[in-house]
């Protein structure tokens, strides 16, 4: 066993293979999103979820004031996306998305594709838990996006 630091303990999380996901909004008719692997189920019933971010965070502060999100969980053709949206500025013009009825983003061949409220906001250690009600959903077969050792499979 290896003695607890920042950095064996980000190399021991590397080794826990996560989906890749794209968190969306829409505020004062802007559009943002963020790559985030932080994601997971919470409750069946009623159906919640929850991601987290941490408090440096370029996207924190929108995050913090919307109320509607979209979690859009990648597919494995999907990998530019990802990268695109781990930038501080993404690029939206040649994303292939729509808006819902809801007024959300859903970018499309995704695996799936939740629509949520935020109902709840946790602060942890350097990072905020956004608890989320699932209101709709929308899944494909694709195969998912993976991230495991600090790569993409």
């Amino acid at each position: 066993m290896k003695k607890i630091n920042n950095k064996h303990f980000k190399l021991t999380l590397s080794k826990f293979s996560t989906g890749v996901t794209v968190v969306t909004t829409i505020v004062d008719s802007k559009f943002y999103g963020k790559t985030i692997n932080s994601f997971s189920s919470l409750s069946l019933s009623p159906p919640l979820v929850l991601y987290s971010l941490d408090i440096k965070s370029s996207k924190l502060n929108i995050f913090k004031k919307t109320k509607n999100i979209s979690i859009n969980i990648l597919s494995k053709k999907q990998k530019k996306l990802s990268e695109n949206f781990a930038k501080k500025n993404p690029l939206w013009n040649s994303l292939n998305y729509e808006i819902s009825k809801n007024g959300n983003i859903i970018i499309k061949k995704c695996v799936a594709n939740l629509e949520c409220s935020i109902i709840e906001q946790i602060k942890k250690g350097d990072h905020i838990i956004f608890v989320c009600k699932v209101l709709n959903v929308l899944f494909n077969n694709y195969k998912p996006l993976i991230y495991f050792n600090s790569k993409y499979l």
